[in-house]
């Protein structure tokens, strides 16, 4: 299969799962999930950052789980049937649950129906902060959500509240 991706210019062919997010629809490289799990008892830790929901259990391992709507400055999570927590595997092996509105669909994109997002301004602190590009599709364009962006900075603060 791999010959076949080197020999066509279509570039490299990635899959995403389209969450909601508010009113957007974002994709996270496949790749970076471990997981994906209906909503459930999280344990609230004190003293951390109001993003941060707390832990769950998950296979006997403690998970942090954040809200990426208040970690993106948008309303408390409105918790419904549709709500899930999708369970993160970061570079560093390391698992983080993100609350997600709904999870749509599993969404493959050519690397090069993706444009990267570059930020000159670095004091503009907006959603966008947390976008790496844009994927065009069929049904019209996805963000591709930087989990690196979104993961690390919970990991400074919650360094620095300690």
């Amino acid at each position: 299969m791999n010959e076949l991706r080197d020999t066509t210019d279509v570039g490299e062919l990635i899959q995403y799962i389209v969450i909601k997010i508010d009113d957007e629809e974002y994709g996270i490289n496949i790749k970076f999930i471990d997981n994906i799990v209906r909503m459930q008892q999280i344990t609230r830790v004190p003293k951390v950052d109001d993003y941060l929901k707390g832990v769950i259990n998950i296979r006997g391992e403690i998970v942090p789980v954040m809200s990426v709507r208040m970690k993106m400055g948008l309303t408390e999570d409105e918790i419904t049937n549709k709500s899930r927590i999708i369970i993160l595997k970061t570079e560093g092996g390391d698992l983080v649950g993100i609350i997600v509105d709904q999870v749509n669909q599993v969404l493959t994109l050519d690397s090069n129906n993706i444009e990267k997002m570059r930020y000159d301004d670095k004091k503009q602190k907006t959603n966008a902060s947390f976008v790496s590009g844009v994927g065009h599709y069929d049904g019209g364009l996805v963000s591709i959500l930087d989990l690196e962006a979104v993961v690390s900075e919970k990991e400074e603060k919650a360094s620095n509240a300690s």
